[in-house]
């Protein structure tokens, strides 16, 4: 595995996905969706709707990553597409998969909090290519799939950063799935969404290398923050 400096000198050097317009509404233009983390799924739903007002809708198990899920629409979906693909995922373990490794630490959780999230470059397979020309490492892109409560399967493509920090996730969902945004609950939109570190400046230079149009603050301490409007209330949720 290589070390957090060289992955950000490597990533400096290359441009590793096509270069986005930066958004302009606070939140990254590439962001599919982002993970509240709980160690209970039933008490994450009720968490959500306390702060925003709205249910999330059961979206079903992720069968030997021992999780299930809660899905809530973060889009607009008065804009363009783009805007409107965007949703919370609310995730949790699941009781009936036991000896399951516990990737996000959800059991130890004692309140919900992000613990992730994930962007969309496109093909995911040349944005493989790219990483492993620059000589950044990473796993995947790996099949994912899970079955939603009315039956259809919804399939993607996923790939995961070597010490990743607060960089997210990348998919690619299958063409043949309705996107979980589409079908989730509406009523809430992700107002802002930015990554706080003690070094902007060397996160800055990566993200944009990467693609990723995110605002990077200075902070003590690495974290993930979100604003959630919902109705007449607004969320604050971080790492």
């Amino acid at each position: 595995m290589i070390s957090r400096r060289v992955f950000l000198a490597s990533a400096a050097s290359f441009a590793l996905a096509p270069q986005f317009a930066f958004a302009k509404d606070g939140v990254p233009t590439v962001l599919d969706h982002i993970l509240l983390g709980c160690n209970d799924l039933d008490r994450g739903i009720a968490y959500v709707e306390k702060h925003t007002g709205v249910p999330a809708m059961f979206g079903g198990v992720h069968p030997g990553r021992g999780t299930r899920n809660a899905l809530l629409s973060l889009g607009e979906p008065a804009r363009d597409e783009l805007h409107s693909r965007r949703y919370l995922e609310i995730i949790a373990p699941d009781p009936q998969q036991t000896g399951v490794s516990d990737h996000y630490g959800l059991e130890k959780l004692t309140e919900p909090r992000l613990v992730g999230w994930a962007a969309h470059p496109g093909d995911l397979n040349q944005f493989a290519i790219r990483l492993r020309n620059a000589g950044v490492e990473f796993d995947g892109p790996t099949p994912g799939s899970r079955q939603t409560p009315d039956g259809k399967l919804l399939q993607w493509k996923t790939l995961n950063l070597k010490d990743a920090g607060l960089l997210p996730f990348f998919i690619e969902w299958n063409a043949s799935s309705t996107h979980p945004s589409i079908a989730a609950p509406r009523g809430c939109h992700l107002d802002q969404f930015e990554l706080l570190t003690p070094d902007p400046e060397a996160l800055t230079k990566t993200a944009k290398r990467l693609g990723l149009d995110v605002e990077i603050s200075k902070a003590d301490r690495p974290q993930l923050r979100a604003v959630i409007k919902g109705g007449d209330q607004v969320w604050q949720v971080t790492s």
